[in-house]
């Protein structure tokens, strides 16, 4: 039998203060996503209403088809800086006439859309997402352009954003803009590069210099609609392949676009026989204890995440602080590697390169489950080769072909995020749990660390150490890497595509391996050399 049988005890006091916890950590999440949703204030919503104009997030529910999800991408951009939370643009992955699509729109109610260095940032993790899995790309446009005080962080590295349009386009990826207000500057080029645009008629206006630029430049004296108005790009320059009524019928020309693309994704289909989990996603509030230093069973989080609850455990008595095995999740194959009791020994590293190439043969995605303190130190360890088969492992990881999905679900510290497959090592997504923390190390080590070395220094000097202050700096460092270790702050620094309910663990899965397949699952050809 692979059924997982699963020990927790929903009844059982712990369980009771860990979804307790895990509940109020989503409270103040979910209070920050308003934030986000909020845009620009009461006060530049309603302006935005009395012109007659849709939110940013009506429009994209108008554009996607009705009842399917959208898996929005970043939603925390820009938390903690001093720029709105959310980084004035929206991006996430909807389904529009059955196609799955990259869609990205600016929030006109944040400064008139204007992009700041965060909201660009943004926008490159989203067309990364669509250029590794073979999306289409709909830009909902109304973006005054640069917000001009900030032109030093934007200018050079913005222009990206306009390479990437038309590297997605020569890739066979089609490209769509729909302008529904201003496009000004270097956001003409948004509507400039794309395959199709469809312009509203008397809203859109879409030139790289305004009446007041090129009376300055030229001298020349000029109006909005005959420099840059719908109707003049769609009768006299051409830019505009489609003039729209209003915003609603922008969507559905830009619905039937999408109809029209004759779609079909590479990736092999999911098995239609699968069934739901055996236990309730629920109880995956009260798996993570409050305090990360207690090891859990992710076997636990595993059996109500995939089909059936059905897993086939792999090495299942060796290196046994690594959780290795296949399942399959919405009908799609995964390989999951799950730490079990924090640290990563060589045996866990050699068994989790085996298992990546196992995985890159049958060209079958991988799955991360992080709860990992790092690679286990001491003499003992580094004379047994900790480094080289930690190294093992990371080379297994960067130079595997086929997609990664990563979840921060516990602590991910040290080497051990690069081994389990951290942001830079680019896996296709990568989401945190509410309970996810992620630093060099964790709070209390990096201190005493630092406080060793200053210890040391002055012995060194002949000094007497000054215990008072070594107390205070050790508090202060303890607070700083606790809050930057934070899934808000790693959110913020778009260092994840976002922090997510864990009871929406499998729901976000199945969208992102969806999503994966729309291009082709090929494993790696070869490896770089295994330090042995």
């Amino acid at each position: 039998m692979t059924t997982i049988r699963s020990t927790v005890d929903p009844k059982s006091a712990g369980f009771a203060v860990n979804r307790d916890a895990m509940l109020a950590k989503l409270v103040e999440i979910d209070a920050e996503h308003a934030k986000a949703v909020a845009g620009g204030g009461e006060k530049y919503v309603e302006r935005h209403r009395r012109r007659g104009k849709l939110l940013i997030r009506e429009r994209i529910e108008l554009l996607l088809d009705p009842d399917s999800p959208f898996l929005e991408l970043s939603p925390l951009a820009a938390w903690g800086s001093d720029y709105a939370v959310g980084a004035s643009v929206v991006t996430g992955i909807g389904v529009i006439e059955g196609v799955e699509c990259l869609v990205s729109g600016s929030d006109p109610t944040v400064k008139g859309g204007s992009s700041n260095p965060w909201s660009t940032r943004k926008s490159f993790r989203a067309a990364d997402i669509a250029a590794q899995n073979r999306l289409p790309v709909v830009n909902l446009v109304e973006s005054g352009g640069a917000d001009l005080p900030t032109q030093k962080e934007i200018f050079i590295p913005g222009g990206r954003i306009f390479r990437d349009l038309t590297r997605a386009s020569s890739a066979g990826c089609p490209t769509v803009a729909l302008v529904f207000g201003n496009s000004t500057a270097g956001g003409a080029y948004l509507p400039g590069m794309s395959d199709y645009v469809v312009m509203v008629e008397n809203r859109a206006k879409v030139f790289l210099g305004g009446p007041p630029l090129v009376k300055m430049a030229t001298g020349e004296e000029s109006d909005d609609e005959s420099l840059g108005g719908a109707e003049m790009h769609a009768r006299t320059s051409g830019l505009a392949d489609y003039l729209a009524a209003d915003e609603e019928d922008a969507i559905r020309i830009g619905r039937r676009i999408i109809a029209r693309l004759n779609w079909r994704k590479l990736g092999p289909e999911p098995a239609r026989d699968y069934g739901e989990p055996l236990y309730d996603a629920e109880e995956l509030l009260g798996i993570v204890p409050t305090d990360l230093k207690v090891p859990f069973d992710p076997r636990d989080v595993i059996a109500r995440v995939v089909d059936d609850s059905d897993f086939d455990e792999f090495k299942p008595l060796y290196g046994t602080s690594l959780v290795t095995g296949w399942a399959r999740v919405h009908g799609y194959p995964v390989g999951i590697l799950a730490n079990a009791r924090g640290v990563l020994f060589s045996e866990e590293s050699q068994k989790a390169a085996q298992f990546i190439q196992l995985a890159n043969q049958i060209d079958t995605p991988l799955l991360f489950l992080h709860n990992t303190t790092g690679y286990m130190v001491g003499k003992e360890y580094e004379q047994g080769g900790i480094i080289k088969h930690g190294a093992m492992m990371i080379n297994a990881v960067s130079n595997s072909k086929v997609p990664h999905v990563s979840i921060l679900m516990g602590a991910s510290y040290g080497a051990g995020h690069y081994g389990m497959c951290g942001r830079a090592y680019d896996p296709r997504f990568l989401f945190a749990w509410p309970s996810a923390k992620s630093a060099v190390m964790g709070p209390q080590q990096l201190a005493g660390v630092l406080s060793m070395v200053a210890r040391q220094a002055a012995a060194g000097r002949g000094q007497e150490y000054n215990e008072e202050h070594d107390a205070a700096m050790r508090t202060m460092v303890e607070n700083q890497i606790e809050a930057e270790s934070l899934p808000m702050f790693l959110s913020g620094m778009l260092y994840d595509d976002g922090i997510i309910d864990p009871r929406d663990t499998r729901t976000v899965l199945g969208i992102c391996l969806s999503t994966i397949h729309n291009g082709p699952i090929r494993g790696a050809d070869g490896f770089g050399v295994f330090r042995m």
